[in-house]
């Protein structure tokens, strides 16, 4: 597979159900939720879970979390400086900003991506990546219904408390919820980071298996669930129909009132003409 050579759209509908899928830290850490009790969940948080994703997979990463290093470099910087053409690109007067993305977009499959910044402390070269692959906040199709619950433990923190159980705080997760977000994958933009049909590929097995190695305390396994992923080829780099267009037609609507589960939702298409779709059920 060579360089991406048409554009790309994506559509993605999940499930949430007695889970925390992304905590507003300005909000006591509950589910986000807009003006109007739609649930949210910022594209920030959507593209960690890629990253997660495609390391899993094998690929590396330069926008790592803490708890899944995996080269042993302790900062951004220092990954950077990790990379020996880099390095010295930093330290040459001729400070080639363009060889420094290059260099960094073949060497991270997030970058070449999403894009990224380079501009650290003591390196004196601004570098601004902006990435093809481009990602909505996702949005639920309902106002959705939020428990809180109070947890306590059951053991001392300190040797000599007197009491042995002491509340420890607060809870919150989304009791049910439909979710969809969209994306694009532009050709003009994997032109200049060197995005590839097989990057694209991989990125699609991402969205797939989403919350796959995901789990934690806020997230168990199982509660949260890729229904569907809608995957349009388009037939040019620029594409046949907009993308706001191309989205709009998925539409996921309520069978029944109250609805408390995936089933109880439908989830249908219009067919666009000259534009090829494939549409993946989830893991």
């Amino acid at each position: 597979m060579g360089q991406l050579s048409h554009k790309i759209d994506f559509t993605v509908v999940f499930s949430v159900k007695n889970a925390n899928p992304n905590g507003d830290p300005l909000n006591g850490n509950r589910p986000r939720q807009d003006f109007e009790g739609y649930g949210e969940l910022s594209d920030v948080c959507i593209k960690r879970k890629i990253r997660n994703r495609l390391q899993d997979l094998g690929e590396k990463i330069f926008v790592q979390s803490n708890d899944r290093n995996d080269d042993g470099f302790k900062s951004l910087k220092d990954r950077a400086d990790g990379v020996e053409e880099l390095a010295k690109i930093a330290k040459d007067k001729a400070k080639n900003a363009d060889l420094y993305a290059k260099v960094a977009s073949e060497n991270w499959i997030d970058v070449r991506s999403f894009g990224q910044v380079f501009a650290f402390k003591g390196l004196d070269l601004s570098v601004g990546v902006r990435g093809p692959v481009s990602i909505q906040t996702a949005v639920s199709v309902l106002p959705v219904d939020i428990t809180s619950m109070q947890i306590t433990k059951s053991v001392n923190s300190v040797t000599g408390d007197k009491k042995g159980s002491d509340t420890m705080g607060t809870k919150h997760f989304v009791d049910f919820g439909i979710y969809v977000f969209n994306g694009s994958i532009n050709t003009q933009l994997a032109e200049k980071t060197g995005f590839t049909e097989e990057d694209a590929e991989k990125i699609k097995e991402a969205l797939r298996t989403l919350f796959e190695n995901d789990a934690s305390s806020a997230r168990p396994d199982g509660s949260m669930e890729v229904l569907k992923v809608f995957w349009w080829e388009h037939p040019s780099k620029l594409g046949k129909y907009s993308s706001a267009k191309v989205h709009k037609s998925v539409t996921v609507k309520e069978k029944i009132d109250k609805p408390k589960t995936a089933e109880d939702f439908s989830i249908t298409i219009t067919p666009l003409e000259g534009i090829e779709l494939e549409e993946i059920a989830g893991q």
